[in-house]
């Protein structure tokens, strides 16, 4: 199949075939919306239009046996293996925010009209595979998690593949993070060689006086793009953090919006890019203060360490505000390495090929530092530095 074939396609049929009603309310937004192209505002500088034209097998969805294990794993976008204190399960999912601004995101509901739940009790740390073992394939699916009020869960997520080149894999999480609660999410993702291209879409409803923190850490040389929601209720928080280190002629990052619905509502946004060869880097966020959410506080920042002469980073922090009585404040910086650290270095006898090392693995480090799990922590750094002195050790 070609997604492509949808873009110039009738509503009726569109319905045909996703196999819905031609009022069906995603399929309309779907079809307002339109398939990205070269003039999609968060499109604008990853290659989707090439994906949609590409010819892909559509896998059929067959339950698995499932088994009893301490990981969830999902295998081409099926269950495969939950852990004994967490509820999955396939079911229809009604709470679609109507307000995206992402179509992937309706084309990813409309795609799957059965998600994969995911409710956790308690306090809980989860680890979620995520395997691709399907060639030239559209792997699809989307996941609903759920936690519980006063509760404190850590979902750590990573990615894995085996003979899955020329694959698009296009799914996405819908999170209600519940009233007084915390949920950390970990995403460690590293493709490399084209093993897939990932496109992700999520939308994060943070409940009153819940915490949110995002903690996304993307390397490698192959196409992967981010995009995110976030509402936050009163008194709501979000902690957001994400780490790209590009290799290669990717186009990788992230696209985001954050909307504070709620008085008193708060949130952090940090990225740092690091940048080598010819990859280009996407940081392009906006925070959007509605009239509601008066007393909020906003801090957002995006750092670019450029260390090719052809590479090149997009950071474009936005803030859309429509009240006074707020904190608020955002910044972007890009460039090298800094000359005055490099000098102190190398005047304490450190060559200059080690001192840059130094630095870029410091600058990686404040923000892979801030996993409060130390387990999870390790497996960051692994992978980070695994990437990083490979690359490292090909340029020598």
């Amino acid at each position: 199949m070609r997604l492509e074939n949808l873009r110039d396609a009738s509503l009726e049929t569109m319905a045909e075939y996703f196999k819905v009603d031609v009022s069906n309310v995603v399929l309309k937004r779907l079809y307002t919306l339109g398939l990205p192209n070269k003039k999609s505002e968060s499109y604008r500088y990853f290659p989707m239009e090439s994906l949609l034209s590409t010819e892909y097998e559509r896998l059929d969805f067959t339950p698995l046996e499932v088994h009893q294990k301490e990981k969830i794993e999902i295998l081409d976008g099926q269950v495969i293996s939950i852990p004994p204190y967490v509820r999955v399960y396939y079911t229809h999912y009604d709470d679609i925010d109507m307000e995206h601004y992402d179509p992937m995101y309706y084309l990813g509901h409309l795609l799957n009209p059965r998600v994969i739940m995911i409710e956790i009790d308690g306090d809980r740390s989860i680890e979620l595979i995520h395997r691709f073992t399907k060639p030239n394939a559209l792997i699809h699916y989307r996941l609903v998690i759920k936690n519980q009020a006063n509760r404190h869960t850590t979902l750590y997520e990573s990615f894995e593949s085996t003979n899955a080149q020329g694959s698009l894999v296009l799914h996405g999480y819908d999170m209600v993070v519940a009233p007084d609660s915390t949920l950390r999410v970990i995403k460690n993702q590293n493709i490399q060689n084209d093993a897939y291209t990932c496109v992700s879409s999520h939308h994060y409803k943070v409940s009153r006086q819940a915490n949110l923190v995002l903690q996304s850490f993307d390397f490698g040389n192959t196409a992967a793009l981010d995009l995110f929601k976030v509402e936050l209720d009163t008194y709501a928080t979000l902690d957001a953090g994400h780490l790209l280190y590009l290799l290669g002629k990717t186009r990788r990052g992230i696209v985001s919006q954050i909307v504070h619905k709620g008085e008193h509502s708060s949130s952090k946004q940090e990225a740092k890019s690091i940048l080598e060869d010819d990859a280009r880097g996407i940081f392009d966020a906006l925070i959007r203060v509605e009239h509601s959410a008066i007393h909020s506080k906003t801090v957002q920042n995006s750092k670019a360490v450029l260390l090719g002469e052809h590479c090149y980073m997009i950071s474009k922090p936005q803030l859309e505000i429509y009240i006074d009585e707020l904190e608020a404040s955002h910044g972007a910086t890009t460039g090298q390495l800094d000359s005055k650290q490099l000098f102190y270095l190398r005047s304490r006898g450190i060559s200059e090929k080690e001192a840059k090392k130094m630095l870029i693995i410091a600058f990686a480090n404040t923000l892979i530092d801030h996993i409060k799990d130390a387990r999870y922590q390790e497996k960051v750094q692994k992978s980070f530095e695994e990437t990083f002195y490979s690359h490292t050790k090909e340029s020598t």
